[in-house]
């Protein structure tokens, strides 16, 4: 695939790109990229809002590049500002440990997990072992003023809401990461933008040549207005039973089907048009695009298959008003196939 097509392929649905010339430079030099995605593990548990530069990312993968995944064991313990009006609570390493052991069984239902195709880090590698020296050089890289033009930190600032000295780190470790990991392009969603445009500032002050930022939109949850959060209780988990899954996308509301359709489903953007189209038109009628929606869903999840198994349960016990069948009484958080499958393929350590 030549590059202005994998530009379009890679940026479709995309809200920052910084800057597309960049990105198709370094696709036409035809060395594959190193796309760096760093996850805090801060909960036990992947959503649907998560997967979606999950899923990008796994785009990149199989276009052939490589895919740099950061578990942010240490700046999970400084706690990310993005989007916060008061300071995180501090997680114990014990806490963080046992979520990035989740995390990594459940990217595997994602990401492309075979050897030379991911490379997985942990960030503690090389922040665990930063003396005063190299913390006060990270931070003579960047001015307090510009750490204030950050959206949130300015609102906090203007309301009279502490801001710790630990959170106006955390942009400069995350920043970081991307120098020790050499990333090509880094991924995040649009609250991460400040964060992922000082990696390309750091960068350019080691001398590498400055990281493409892309970011994906926040999707919303199940109310169709607030972010997918696992603390509102709003989201569907990419572990949950198939039943939960597609019960739960059956009832978010139609103003949020677009979104859900460009980015919960892993389509390219030919199918996206498509179905879009179809919706817009009138042609799908939002009952079976949310149908359609909760099949495609589940069957990323739990195998091809599972989405049109599901959603005969739904219509049995919401259609029918039978009982739930025994395999739809599975428990909470259950592993499915594609989980188990992950864990089997634990994607090893790379090395740096």
């Amino acid at each position: 695939m030549d590059a202005d097509e994998q530009v379009r392929l890679l940026t479709a649905g995309a809200v920052d790109v910084i800057t597309a010339g960049e990105l198709r430079d370094r696709i036409a030099s035809g060395a594959p990229l190193r796309v760096k995605l760093g996850i805090d593990p801060t909960a036990s548990d992947i959503h649907l809002g998560f997967a979606v530069v999950l899923r990008r990312l796994r785009r990149f993968q199989d276009l052939g590049h490589v895919a740099v995944l950061i578990i942010g064991d240490f700046t999970a313990r400084v706690g990310d500002p993005s989007g916060r009006s008061a300071t995180r609570p501090r997680l114990t390493a014990e806490e963080v440990d046992a979520h990035a052991r989740t995390y990594l069984d459940q990217v595997g239902a994602v990401l492309d997990t075979a050897p030379g195709r991911l490379e997985v880090r942990r960030n503690s590698e090389w922040l665990a072992a930063l003396d005063m020296e190299d913390v006060l050089g990270l931070t003579s890289q960047v001015t307090v003023a510009r750490m204030l033009e950050r959206d949130d930190f300015a609102r906090r600032y203007r309301d009279g809401v502490p801001i710790s000295l630990m959170e106006l780190l955390y942009p400069l470790l995350q920043g970081l990461d991307s120098v020790r990991v050499a990333a090509d392009v880094e991924l995040g969603g649009t609250d991460q933008l400040f964060n992922l445009l000082v990696g390309r500032h750091l960068q350019q002050q080691a001398g590498q040549r400055p990281q493409v930022v892309l970011t994906t939109p926040l999707l919303v949850g199940l109310d169709g207005e607030k972010k997918m959060s696992k603390s509102l209780g709003n989201y569907v988990g990419i572990a949950e039973p198939a039943a939960e899954q597609f019960g739960k996308l059956m009832s978010i509301p139609d103003t949020a089907l677009p979104m859900y359709l460009e980015h919960a489903t892993g389509w390219g953007p030919d199918r996206v048009a498509e179905v879009l189209g179809a919706l817009t038109g009138g042609s799908l009628h939002p009952n079976a695009a949310k149908r359609l929606l909760a099949r495609t869903v589940v069957d990323l999840y739990h195998g091809a298959g599972a989405g049109a198994r599901a959603e005969a349960e739904f219509d049995r016990v919401f259609k029918a008003h039978e009982a739930p069948s025994e395999t739809a009484r599975a428990p909470r958080g259950a592993r499915h196939p594609a989980v188990e499958g992950a864990r089997r393929r634990r994607p090893r350590r790379v090395a740096a």
